[in-house]
């Protein structure tokens, strides 16, 4: 549980009033003292990430906000931290202490989990203190439109029920999502073609190669991982085709040349873009690479902070090879990390990374973010595979979308 990658982690997202009992009621959800817990309000000051598992759903991460009704210049920009991890959330928790009234806070909390269609979770903390619980439970439900769960989170009374209902509401296809397992068939051969360089870590393959080596296990097929320079001698050598060839997008030339026609062939960047985001989307913005111009500006987002190497494909090698096909010199801006811009409609472009660092959720949210902003989008092995001509080739394992490119 505990070496189970953030991103693929179910995210629930905790809001209340400051000493609604927010920490508290993770601690009591973990059975560990993991959250700092004061009488005073505002403790919790910036959203606060927690990796635990809850049986049946599985990994989570918890995320513990700061108090919606926080006040003054510091406070509402706590505030605006915490309404910003709803891009994040695949469910919320909204905690309420039963001594108080239902204000515009919570309300609020509520219709804003209409709006993104997240699954909501009600509950009236502090139980352990009130008499009149089912009145206070009918006031709720009439308001914020939820049957609440009832808990304590100082004597534990409730977080079974608790536990329950989140079990209840998390969204059945969170963590339904294949990377490349659906295209496959039991005994199928896949190649994972994996370079050995400078930015490869030491003693480690990356997230996203291990990830699919064991999609590619789970789904009863066969995994063969090479470096890019043996790819051939692997092909000649199998006793019969694989399926596919996955290889990393900046060997995609040498892969392309030495893969039969016949076989698939795709990165895991592109997997990825379809695993966390809208490869669709990711497509259509590919088409506009030819629409760039001298002096337009483009954002280069990475979902992660990393050790950036001599020749990195973030700052070195995507912006080469667009400056190339532009003939001429671009505006690059560099983005990394859990911030993602606000001021999105100054470019004319956004690469972003292939999102293995963050969840399903944030990533769709980063795409509707920019698609509202009326910017196109590609993420990393989409740009690479146009910028070298050979996107209709990697797109062969989706044969509708290869139809994108001719729209």
């Amino acid at each position: 549980m505990n070496s189970t990658p953030r991103g693929n982690r179910l995210h629930i997202a905790i809001f209340g009033r400051r000493n609604a009992g927010k920490s508290s009621l993770i601690n009591a959800l973990t059975n560990q003292e993991i959250a700092v817990v004061s009488s005073v309000p505002g403790t919790t000051t910036d959203p606060v990430y927690k990796a635990m598992e809850i049986l049946p759903v599985g990994p989570v991460i918890i995320i513990d906000t700061a108090g919606i009704d926080d006040t003054g210049y510091l406070g509402e920009l706590r505030v605006q931290h915490s309404r910003d991890v709803m891009n994040k959330a695949d469910m919320v928790l909204l905690v309420i202490d039963t001594g108080s009234v239902i204000t515009e806070f919570e309300m609020d909390i509520a219709n804003r989990c209409r709006e993104k269609k997240l699954p909501l979770v009600v509950i009236l903390n502090k139980i352990d203190i009130q008499t009149d619980r089912e009145n206070l439970q009918k006031e709720a439900e009439a308001k914020l439109g939820v049957r609440p769960v009832m808990v304590s989170a100082k004597t534990r009374e409730g977080i079974s029920s608790l536990k329950i209902a989140i079990v209840k509401n998390a969204p059945p296809s969170w963590d339904k999502q294949s990377i490349v397992g659906d295209l496959l068939n039991p005994a199928d051969i896949a190649v994972l073609v994996v370079p050995i360089d400078l930015a490869a870590p030491k003693g480690r393959l990356i997230l996203p190669q291990v990830q699919t080596l064991r999609d590619i296990l789970d789904h009863d097929a066969m995994g063969y991982v090479v470096k890019e320079r043996e790819l051939k001698e692997c092909l000649d050598t199998l006793n019969r085709k694989p399926k596919i060839v996955i290889t990393d997008s900046q060997a995609f030339l040498k892969a392309d040349a030495d893969t039969p026609p016949e076989v698939l062939l795709t990165s895991f960047s592109i997997l990825f873009a379809r695993f966390k985001g809208d490869l669709k989307t990711l497509v259509d913005g590919a088409k506009a690479i030819e629409t760039l111009q001298p002096g337009d500006k483009v954002l280069i987002a990475e979902a992660c902070t990393h050790h950036r190497v001599e020749d990195d494909i973030g700052t070195v090698k995507i912006p080469r090879w667009l400056r190339q096909i532009v003939g001429g010199q671009l505006d690059f801006n560099w983005s990394s990390g859990g911030r993602f811009p606000v001021d999105l409609a100054q470019y004319k472009m956004v690469v972003h990374c292939g999102g293995c660092m963050i969840n399903r959720r944030e990533m769709l949210s980063r795409l509707m973010q920019v698609k509202e902003a009326g910017v196109p989008i590609v993420n990393y092995g989409v740009c690479i595979a146009y910028v070298h001509g050979i996107l209709r080739r990697a797109l062969s394992p989706f044969p509708v979308l290869q139809t994108v490119l001719d729209d």
